[in-house]
């Protein structure tokens, strides 16, 4: 496997387009990095870089300590999963996982091969040892019953599979998954996040990974690079990601439901908005509350991090909705003109005879789901106590 390193990685389109703007990322041997963000955002023209698809138009990229920018693609030793299996319907699934070790065979001089003494015999040889790759990887991925079929009587988990076993029998340096999970329905793509991460830990692969899908880069990445308009927000592990975003737009796209944001002051240590106050923590922002009142801050509350009660005190809220998903519920809060949404455990939610449009219910915030960010764009964090 190998390190992978983006330094001022650029794209620039003609018409004075900027898909990605300079880029600076390093991927450790073995690690697993997803990018992660909007569509339009710049990650699958920044994997198309990698993969070679693209050309770069400033700034460098090495794989494994190599410089590559204008290394073809066949020859950057990558193996790449597209978002449509891009699966040959003439060959068998065997075939199809064979296809680029056969394909780089007979790159060599067939000329010199037919000259040469052992040439059959070096043939079979390969045939024989491209056959117990395929085998190795079918029963790895679970498709070693599959190998005679073709396409199209797979279903698409089963495809993905294929697709996935045609970029491991290469034993490439690095492997480049392009939304490959996006054309699977729920729970084939459940299945597959937990295979593919699976896989990754068996192999220590060193794998960079692109998707739209926040949950799915939070269960697949050791790392996640966040990214909007072709730039790089934040960098960082799943958990830091969620608990620390670097701003606004980092807190509302990870995590499900969205992060609440609510526009108020601080005033004699409490958050003050319209429809509501809320007291705040003194003891968990790197600056007192004191420092930060006379200006505008947003709130950001963490949906699942909202108690909420029949019977508290105040700061209330009128309910507007109920979401019911067996263990869970998604209650929609209205606090003046704020609106709100608390996700609350069923055992720990209000009984159902309170859970009526229109009533009257108390909430409050967990510390650890409290942020202020600042106003504007892109709307900074305010940095937490010990953080750096």
């Amino acid at each position: 496997m190998a390190s992978v390193t983006l330094s001022g990685v650029t794209k620039r389109f003609p018409g004075g387009v900027t898909a990605v703007h300079p880029t600076d990322l390093s991927i450790s041997d073995g690690e697993f990095v997803v990018l992660v963000g909007p569509s339009g955002c710049g990650k699958s023209t920044t994997l198309r870089m990698v993969a070679g698809l693209e050309e770069i138009s400033a700034g460098a990229l090495e794989i494994d300590g190599r410089r590559v920018n204008d290394v073809p693609a066949r020859d950057r030793d990558i193996a790449m999963v597209f978002q449509n299996y891009a699966l040959y319907p003439h060959l068998s699934v065997a075939g199809n996982m064979a296809f680029p070790l056969e394909r780089r065979r007979s790159h060599g001089s067939l000329l010199r091969a037919l000259l040469s003494s052992g040439y059959r015999r070096r043939r079979r040889s390969e045939s024989a040892a491209i056959a117990a790759r395929v085998e190795a990887a079918a029963e790895l991925l679970g498709i070693g019953a599959l190998l005679g079929r073709w396409p199209r009587e797979l279903s698409g988990g089963q495809r993905q599979r294929v697709a996935v076993g045609r970029a491991l029998v290469r034993e490439p340096k690095v492997f480049l998954f392009d939304e490959p999970l996006s054309n699977l329905d729920a729970k084939l793509r459940l299945e597959m996040r937990s295979e593919l991460r699976a896989l990754h830990r068996r192999l220590r692969a060193t794998m960079l990974y692109v998707t739209h899908d926040q949950e799915e880069a939070m269960t697949l990445g050791d790392r996640l690079v966040v990214m909007k308009d072709g730039r790089v927000q934040q960098c960082g592990t799943p958990t830091h990601v969620y608990d620390r975003p670097s701003n606004r737009f980092v807190a509302s796209f990870v995590g499900t439901p969205t992060m609440n944001f609510v526009t108020g002051r601080v005033e004699r240590g409490s958050f003050v908005a319209p429809g509501f106050a809320l007291p705040l923590p003194r003891d968990r922002w790197s600056r007192s509350l004191e420092s930060l009142e006379g200006r505008e801050w947003v709130l950001g509350l963490r949906p699942e991090r909202l108690q909420v009660s029949a019977t508290g005190r105040a700061p209330l809220a009128s309910l507007e909705g109920v979401e019911r998903y067996g263990d869970r519920m998604d209650l929609s809060l209205r606090a003046g003109p704020q609106r709100l949404i608390a996700r609350v455990a069923t055992d720990l939610a209000p009984p159902d005879a309170d859970l009526v449009e229109g009533r009257e219910l108390a909430f409050a915030a967990q510390p650890a789901g409290l942020h202020l960010f600042e106003t504007g764009d892109p709307g900074q964090r305010l940095a937490l106590v010990g953080e750096r």
